[in-house]
């Protein structure tokens, strides 16, 4: 049999794609803003049960997938497949619906799974990594995908749940050899978009790029289309592309309308063009629809930049309601807690957030936040070394460029202060509404160019 090879090159080796025929697809995968990951859950393929949201009209596949599993199991009797497939179904809904209240249900359900099926119960097993990913544990969700690796150590979406769990805990040797298995197993949309964003990290990005085309090109089904495209998107503008990034925001509102994460992409074009009325409006519809802490978040930061700050504290007291509805869920958002506190000028709260999340977790993104906590706490020497773990890894972040040009400028490193502020500018001048002002002002205060 041909095969067709892609091959990019990683600071922990050479990931290889092998374009095999299709099978059928036993996952949905989690779209989430970087910062964050996306999350797997495994459903087996017979009898298949479709879990892909509606277009919008009549009671979505989702929805009917849980009321078959749900009608099949009040007959009662011993049922773990059904139960683990009710279990993954649950997590997805808490996604689609942005409702935690469905992680504990999801637990119950992939619990009587295993309580039915205590041995080799594979799919189990991985829907409980896949939950603990979705909750933020990361640790558990690595430690669920070891046992279910062990039950089934041929299942491309196992290796799945592993690759989002030790990116997510900064082992990137452990990440890579997940990946590679699950590329090796089962070429496909998700594996293609994991490893798009491992490319990304490591400053690859025409890799990246390359690898969410090949993603685009094996799907088939809208949501999975408009998924590719979102992140086509993200990647075009985190990278200072808007023209791009519109344009594949556009072409995947052309396949899933409804798709809340490309409205935001769209919200957040718009803000970056100056297009405010148009940016607010697109927000103020998002987070009616879909009020996570991450919508909640970029709506406050924008209305704080358009001088309303009223709005935004009363957006803020939102998020901190969803967060607490989160943590009681199981959940754990204390990064995006750190970030939230770090916006509002709560320097403490931001520091103890952020050494609570480096204390489970150190990839590079929670190694930036701590480094800019600590940077607001006025203890720069400290954060340098933080913002150094950030760069570590080659990312062609914006963001971290600029929280260590700024924690720099802090330790009176000018020309390296400089530097690092005109790169943030450089990968992307539209990377934050508030904050490139401020990087401005400090290169025109430190001589660079403004």
């Amino acid at each position: 049999m041909s095969r067709d090879i892609l091959e990019g090159t990683t600071d922990t080796g050479r990931l290889r794609f092998v374009r095999r025929p299709s099978r059928a697809t036993l996952l949905v995968v989690f779209g989430a803003s970087l910062l964050i990951a996306g999350v797997t859950t495994l459903l087996p393929a017979d009898p298949p049960i479709p879990v892909t949201e509606g277009g919008g009209q009549g009671v979505s596949t989702l929805d009917r997938a849980i009321r078959t599993a749900e009608a099949k199991l009040a007959k009662g009797g011993q049922d773990p497949r059904t139960w683990a497939e009710l279990g993954a179904a649950y997590v997805e809904v808490s996604r689609v619906k942005t409702d935690p209240a469905y992680f504990p249900k999801a637990e119950e359900a992939l619990r009587k799974s295993l309580a039915q099926q205590p041995d080799g119960n594979g799919i189990a097993l991985a829907g409980m990594g896949a939950l603990a990913n979705a909750r933020h544990d990361f640790t558990g969700a690595r430690d669920w995908g070891e046992k279910a690796r062990a039950a089934l150590p041929d299942n491309a979406e196992i290796y799945g749940v592993l690759n989002d769990a030790y990116t997510q805990l900064g082992d990137t040797a452990a990440a890579t050899a997940t990946l590679q298995r699950m590329l090796d197993l089962k070429p496909g949309v998700s594996s293609f978009t994991r490893a798009a964003y491992e490319f990304e990290i490591h400053g690859q990005v025409d890799d990246a790029r390359h690898a969410l085309d090949r993603a685009l090109a094996d799907a088939t089904d809208p949501g999975d289309v408009a998924f590719c495209r979102n992140l086509l998107g993200e990647l075009a503008f985190d990278n200072g592309d808007l023209e791009t990034a519109e344009l594949q925001f556009d072409a995947g509102l052309r396949a899933a309308p409804q798709e809340t994460s490309l409205q935001q992409g769209k919200a957040k074009v718009a803000a970056a063009r100056g297009q405010t009325g148009r940016a607010l409006a697109g927000y103020q519809d998002l987070v009616t629809r879909q009020p996570n802490v991450g919508n909640l978040r970029e709506y406050a930061l924008l209305l704080t930049s358009a001088g309303a700050p009223d709005s935004a504290r009363r957006h803020y007291e939102q998020f901190e309601e969803q967060r607490r509805l989160e943590v009681a869920s199981g959940a754990n958002v204390d990064l995006e807690a750190s970030l939230v506190a770090a916006d509002r000028g709560d320097a403490g709260q931001a520091l103890r957030f952020a050494q609570a999340e480096w204390g489970r977790r150190q990839p590079v993104f929670v190694a930036d936040a701590l480094a800019w906590a600590l940077h607001l706490n006025g203890r720069d020497a400290e954060a340098l070394a933080y913002a150094d773990r950030a760069a570590s890894t080659g990312w062609r972040s914006a963001t971290f460029a600029y929280h260590r040009g700024m924690i720099l400028a802090g330790l009176g490193r000018n020309a390296e202060a400089v530097k690092a502020l005109a790169d943030a500018l450089r990968v992307n001048p539209n990377f934050s509404v508030t904050d490139v002002r401020t990087a401005r002002a400090t290169l025109t205060k430190l001589g660079g160019a403004g």
